[in-house]
């Protein structure tokens, strides 16, 4: 297969605004808004889509932005989607540019994300090289609020319709600049569950036999969630339960017996079969612990995000593309699925398209209190839009 590069003319934009986007990057880096409140972020990026040129809607599933960039004669559509909000987290990464809100901190690389497809707005704003609908879709609250769902409910596709939506993610501990992806299912379907165990507190010491003991039944119930991964699924089937949470009594009086646990954690599976027998399961292994010590037992377990598949046809056609531009050894189209989750799975339940990962070589992990976004993968996300355009809206 022949390389063939990018214009000059689109290649000397990219380097010349590059360093722009390096700052805003950083600047949303410092700024940075929880799900549901991006405010700020959300209005700089309609300025800027407005001082392009691009028809902008706001307010779309709460601070939701979509600009839309016409070209050429072609009626086909497109949607690029990337993820405004942060974590709920300090940060203690120590860079120039780190947090300056108390709380909170871009943990997973969303100013990295917004700032790629800005820059993929302005080099095709000025270099319209396609023919046809791109909408610039930028979403709220992708952090577990369900931003997603939220921009759908609010006739995301209704107002934008799009044949193919295509989404990008940075992935730390990744080769620097590469491009991986699989066909199928790429990322799990993750549940969020609470267990609840109500019984009769008492003294620990001389009064343990006269209670009702819910940290036995607690007990009991974290230890058998772990067999219902080693003997109810196929070891050739992939499947996570993990307890995050365990509450009960007080650190100040461990002579007491509590009258109440909490339990809380995640589940992540790949097929639907196997999401309902892992909620079947965590259900009845509850209630045999609770039955054993006789406790009360509440259990809410609420499905978040579906298991994000990639369709075949429309991620065959990007890895082409991306390999014509940047070279075979730069995409790994055999990338082995990942047990975290995304909703943008959402969007591609009701379009086809593809999600990728890029590569952010070594570096601290997503979600932990020192990452920060790798500046050095920006122009290579702009050229993945780009690519992603010319490839489905071919002028």
């Amino acid at each position: 297969m022949s390389l063939r590069p990018f214009p000059n003319e689109i290649e000397a934009h990219l380097a010349e605004i590059l360093p722009a986007l390096v700052e805003t990057r950083r600047d949303l880096h410092r700024n940075p808004e929880i799900g549901f409140k991006e405010f700020r972020t959300a209005e700089i990026v309609a300025r800027r889509l407005r001082e392009l040129g691009l028809e902008v809607e706001e307010g779309i599933g709460g601070t939701g932005v979509v600009g839309t960039l016409r070209a050429g004669t072609g009626n086909r559509a497109i949607g690029l989607r990337a993820d405004m909000d942060a974590l709920a987290m300090n940060e203690a990464s120590g860079v120039a540019h780190a947090s300056q809100i108390e709380g909170m901190m871009h943990g997973c690389g969303h100013d990295g994300h917004t700032t790629m497809l800005l820059g993929a707005a302005e080099v095709l704003a000025r270099n319209p090289d396609f023919s046809g609908i791109v909408h610039f879709i930028f979403q709220p609250a992708e952090e577990g609020l369900g931003g997603a769902p939220a921009m759908m409910r609010d006739g995301l596709f209704e107002r934008f319709p799009c044949d193919a939506v295509y989404g990008l993610h940075n992935k730390p501990n990744l080769p620097e600049n590469q491009f991986n992806v699989t066909i199928g299912a790429m990322l799990a379907a993750a549940d969020m569950f609470t267990v609840e165990f109500g019984g009769q507190g008492g003294h620990g010491g001389s009064g343990a036999y006269m209670s009702v003991d819910p940290t036995m039944a607690a007990a009991q119930f974290v230890t058998n969630l772990q067999a219902i991964i080693g003997r109810n699924i196929s070891p050739f089937d992939q499947g996570v339960i993990s307890v995050g949470h365990i509450g009960g009594g007080s650190y100040d009086a461990p002579n007491v017996i509590p009258s109440r646990v909490v339990i809380r954690g995640t589940v992540r599976s790949f097929k639907p079969e196997t999401r309902d027998l892992l909620e079947r399961r965590l259900n009845e292994v509850a209630r045999a612990a609770a039955d054993a010590f006789s406790t009360t037992l509440e259990v809410k377990y609420d499905r978040m995000f579906p298991s994000l598949h990639n369709p075949e046809d429309s991620t065959g056609r990007i890895v082409n593309a991306l390999r014509e531009r940047l070279g075979h050894d730069r995409v790994d189209d055999k990338m082995v699925p990942v047990t975290g989750a995304e909703d943008f799975a959402y969007m591609l339940e009701q379009s086809t398209g593809s999600f990728f990962f890029l590569g952010a070589g070594n570096g601290h992990a997503l979600h932990t209190d020192r990452y920060d976004f790798n500046d050095n993968i920006i122009a290579d996300g702009v050229r993945y839009w780009l690519t992603v355009v010319q490839e489905e809206l071919p002028a």
